[in-house]
Order: structure tokens, then sequence, then C-alpha cells
């Protein structure tokens, strides 16, 4: 019993050291963050594009769908490679 209220005591100084401290660091995890899941989401997108180009069998319109569905993951890709230049350019606006 000593020990849950040591952990429960002891967790507030814990959160509070493990915020961030600058107006740089909260951009930066957000890059992080921002990048990582543009990049699953198109991963996601480009995978279900190849699957259904696999299965069209010829059918022009699920080739149609399935060229949509990839030139969806690649502006996905895109948008993760330029995350960083929108974050800075949002620093510049907030002015970190």
């Amino acid at each position: 019993m000593a020990s849950l209220a040591l952990v429960v005591l002891g967790a507030p100084a814990a959160v509070a050291q493990a915020q961030p401290a600058t107006l740089d660091q909260v951009v930066d995890n957000a890059r992080g963050w921002v990048m990582g899941l543009l990049a699953g989401l198109a991963t996601l997108f480009l995978v279900i594009g190849g699957a259904r180009y696999v299965m069209a069998g010829g059918d022009p319109s699920q080739v149609e769908r399935a060229k949509v569905t990839i030139k969806s993951a690649l502006a996905g890709y895109a948008l993760a490679l330029l995350a960083p230049v929108i974050l800075s350019v949002l620093r510049g606006i907030v002015g970190g």
C-alpha cells in the first residue's frame, strides 16, 4: 500500500518533468508525429492501391480506382516530406 502511495504521489512530478520547456521542442515533437502519421497513412494507401491493382483483373474501372489510390499515397508521402517546411512556416508565424 505504501508503494502505491509513492507511485501516486510521485506521478505528478514525473509528468511535470516530461513536458517540453520551449516552443521549439513542441514543434520538433509535432514534426516527428506528423511525419510519422503521414508516412504511415501513405504506406497504407500504397498497399491498398497495389492490392486493388493486382485484384483488378483487367477491369478498367477497378484499375482506375487503384491508380487514384496510389496517387493519393504519393501525395501523402509528399506531405510527409513537406511537414518540416510547413511546421517551420507555422513556427515563424507564431513567433518561435
